[in-house]
């Protein structure tokens, strides 16, 4: 190779290098494959409007570092919604990348399981605005070695927006109270989330007083549950609570219990808060029968910057945000405010920055962060199902 040939490829070298020293990159992992894509549409909105607002740059130390956002999907087309084969593959991305800050996700809690031990062994910090299974946070919550085993390093690099299951099924379990059901019968999906939240219900339940006739598991992917609401409606509860996701036939289970003559209100948790529940399980199914819990306030039931964002979003976009919207734009914005609070682009610094985090005064109000890495938000709401879309009820809890 000629000398001056050589002194050209090694500027265009120095030129990347340099290039990428002024960039900071910020990376989500979703399912964006499936019908979880509508709800993680608006989560990557919310994100984006954060990134905006912050006019996607930052100034650290005196050098501007360009803010890089990169929407990765977790999902494959084989299984339709996260698949633990890619979810891993994009930890392992992340961690290779020495340009990439921060990590905001997942949205299942399955997916977080694959993902937190690697982004805790590679010091890289991780926000998620909907993982709600207790054992990924909370000691003797969960399995016996949890969270242990997603903290390889000893240290907490993984911190979570909404509240955990634990106050979830606690607040639902009083609300089937408040409605005079007596006996229960619980369904989950056999997932992380879907067995933690259903658990949690059904001991939260038992406590206050409400029998439960029946915990089973289901299989996500069978075409229908007429046997299975065949044996539940011989016990004759009067609610049925499934713990799980839209994604593994919560739909179906909705339909069955009507087409079945099952006469029983039908609970969910968060997993199902979403506009794809309603279209899987057909409006008619869920009217006035159907009951959703959310770990936070509905969109329409933010106030203060949580009202404004709501506002600005359907305004750039001329839709509703979906539950989480907010509550990935409050992710995006607990990342960018630790990385100047931080000072530099620097992994180790970052997670103690987000480690930090006191008193954020944003979209879901004032919280703070505890050693576990939870929020210390508490807020969970009832909603129910009218006229093909869902109607907010009450704050659970107050």
């Amino acid at each position: 190779m000629r000398p001056s040939l050589v002194a050209l490829v090694l500027s265009f070298a120095l030129t990347a290098a340099h290039a990428a020293d002024n960039v900071l990159t910020i990376v989500s992992s979703f399912p964006r494959t499936g019908s979880a894509n509508a709800q993680t549409t608006t989560i990557v909105n919310g994100i984006r409007m954060a990134i905006e607002e912050a006019g996607g740059a930052i100034t650290l130390g005196g050098t501007v570092y360009q803010l890089n956002y990169l929407d990765w999907d977790d999902a494959s087309p084989e299984k339709g919604q996260w698949d633990p084969a890619v979810e891993g593959a994009n930890a392992d991305k992340a961690i290779r990348d020495p340009d990439v800050m921060a990590y905001i996700g997942t949205y299942n809690s399955g997916a977080a399981k694959i993902a937190m031990p690697k982004l805790n062994q590679a010091g890289l910090v991780m926000v998620s605005p909907a993982n709600t299974a207790t054992g990924l946070t909370k000691p003797g919550q969960g399995e016996k070695n949890e969270p242990d085993v997603y903290r390889p390093s000893g240290k907490v690099t993984y911190f979570r927006i909404v509240p955990a299951d634990d106050i979830q099924g606690e607040a639902a379990a009083k609300w089937a109270k408040e409605m005079g059901v007596a006996k229960a019968y619980v369904l989950h999906d056999k997932e992380v989330y879907g067995r933690g939240v259903a658990e949690s219900f059904k001991r939260n339940a038992e406590k206050i007083g409400i029998a439960i006739a029946g915990i089973d598991g289901i299989d996500g992917k069978a075409s229908n549950y007429r046997s299975l609401i065949t044996k539940i409606r011989q016990h004759q509860p009067q609610l049925v609570y499934f713990g799980g996701t839209t994604q593994n036939n919560a739909g179906q289970i909705a339909k069955d219990m009507v087409s079945g003559g099952l006469d029983a209100k039908l609970m969910v948790p968060d997993g199902c808060y979403e506009n794809a529940f309603i279209t899987s399980a057909g409006a008619q199914n869920l009217d006035g029968r159907a009951f959703v819990t959310f770990c936070g306030a509905p969109p329409a039931q933010l106030t203060g910057k949580g009202k404004t964002f709501v506002e600005a979003y359907r305004k750039k976009f001329s839709a509703e945000p979906e539950a989480y919207a907010a509550y990935g734009y409050e992710a995006a914005n607990v990342v960018i405010d630790a990385i100047r609070r931080a000072g530099k682009k620097d992994r180790a610094a970052i997670v103690a920055a987000v480690a930090a985090t006191k008193d954020f005064d944003g979209a879901l109000g004032k919280w703070s962060f505890d050693a576990n890495g939870d929020t210390t938000q508490t807020v969970v709401s009832g909603n129910t199902v009218k006229g093909g879309a869902f109607e907010f009820v009450k704050l659970l809890g107050e």
